[in-house]
């Protein structure tokens, strides 16, 4: 299972927020927070393809072009599954991922998932009818590695267009 993740600068280690203002990027293989959930996938027989990026104050401000650029580079790289985040307690970066979720999911044939903590609840009540959003830790809480592992299972299930109604009920909002 090729594994397309999606992720701020922070997690792409492309720096802080002083650099929120990063315009879309991608590169193939691993980037940033990779090796935490590489594991996680390798168990579910997934690696991770490719990478992108954006700033989440690039992504607020300029918001369709976004969504139209990182859509068409998954359209191009053709992953079997896009992880947008996880994004903890980031609150732009949470938006961020629901937004491109969602529109991934609306404008291609490739599943797309997102992650976050309880902190964007804002965001999670608007897209949870819409898409899978994993429940996770904010960042520094406990249970990110079962979080992690739950975002694989889902990814897996949702890939191989398994009934994931049961597992949802367990780990999404």
């Amino acid at each position: 299972m090729k594994v397309l993740m999606i992720f701020d600068q922070i997690q792409a280690g492309m720096g802080g927020k002083e650099k929120a203002n990063i315009a879309p990027g991608g590169k193939k293989g691993e980037i940033g927070s990779v090796p935490m959930i590489k594991p996680h996938l390798k168990e579910v027989d997934g690696q991770v393809s490719a990478c992108l990026y954006c700033g989440d104050e690039y992504f607020k401000e300029n918001k369709e072009e976004v969504e139209r650029k990182m859509v068409g580079m998954v359209k191009k790289l053709n992953p079997d599954i896009v992880i947008c985040g996880p994004a903890y307690n980031y609150k732009g970066y949470g938006k961020m991922c629901a937004v491109l979720a969602d529109k991934i999911n609306e404008n291609t044939s490739i599943p797309a998932l997102a992650a976050m903590s309880e902190e964007n609840e804002d965001t999670i009540a608007e897209y949870k009818d819409k898409m899978n959003i994993v429940k996770m830790p904010k960042k520094g809480g406990t249970g990110l590695k079962n979080s992690l592992a739950n975002i694989a299972l889902l990814a897996e299930k949702m890939y191989k267009k398994e009934d994931t109604k049961e597992l949802k009920k367990d780990i999404c909002y």
